[in-house]
């Protein structure tokens, strides 16, 4: 059994995997960079108490961060409440997926990981997009090389950065309006976060699909995925827990 352990900069996403490397529990949690190890145990206990599994039955923990300040806590809770020492995933530790950045090292775990993840489950060539914290777009050759990527304000961000910047504009449900043309300021936000996304969406696919020469397949990830999936037809499938596959795969070729 392994717990997958995806920690971004506004959520931690944890999955585990039973032995035959099926999906049986996910939990996400906000990324809390002063939570100590005890307050991580109390998270894992109470998870695995809810959900009816055994923290001894963990096998294998493998870890991927982008906030460094969380991984002392966290690593310490796994040895202390599953006694069991994580495995860190890094693009350079990993070996599932030739990474022809100009600057190798500095490829973020989750974008390494979600490719493999991508790669895996639907091939190559492929471009994973995902709508987390950041909106990135990751491109994957047709021979599963990682080309590179485009780093862009997540779809929150922008939509508290125009709340903070706009004294009398209210926040909104992040949905679609019945129009593009806003006929009140609720769904003129609406469309211009919502279609907004979508436009930048279908742009970036258009420009990379290009630029690689081969109609990719996209895959899309992230909180805000079938938000902007459902309103455009350039994203193939979502896939919610892609990270975390990549994860798995990761730790089922090394061990």
């Amino acid at each position: 059994m392994l717990l997958a352990i995806d920690v971004g900069n506004t959520n931690t996403k944890l999955g585990y995997f039973n032995a035959h490397g099926k999906l049986v529990g996910n939990w996400r949690v906000t990324t809390a960079r002063a939570r100590t190890s005890d307050e991580y145990g109390v998270l894992f206990q109470a998870f695995f108490s809810s959900a009816h599994f055994e923290l001894d039955h963990v096998e294998g923990i493998v870890v991927a961060s982008v906030v460094p300040q969380v991984d002392r806590w966290l690593f310490e809770a796994c040895e202390k409440y599953f006694r069991r020492e994580p495995i860190q995933f890094t693009a350079a530790t990993q070996k599932l997926i030739d990474v022809r950045t100009d600057r190798p090292l500095e490829l973020g775990a989750d974008l390494a990981a979600g490719a493999i993840g991508a790669v895996a489950l639907h091939g190559s060539p492929v471009i994973v997009i995902n709508f987390g914290t950041a909106t990135t777009f990751s491109a994957v050759s047709a021979p599963g090389a990682f080309l590179g990527a485009v780093i862009a304000p997540g779809i929150q961000i922008s939509i508290d950065a125009l709340a903070t910047r706009t004294a009398k504009l209210p926040q909104v449900a992040l949905a679609a309006p019945p129009s593009a043309i806003g006929r009140d300021t609720v769904t003129a936000l609406q469309s211009g976060i919502v279609f907004g996304a979508v436009g930048q969406t279908e742009g970036m696919v258009a420009r990379l699909r290009a630029e690689m020469g081969v109609p990719a397949k996209v895959v899309a990830t992230g909180g805000l995925a079938d938000i902007v999936a459902s309103e455009t037809r350039v994203i193939d499938v979502v896939e919610p827990h892609l990270v975390l596959e990549g994860l798995r795969r990761h730790y089922d070729a090394i061990r």
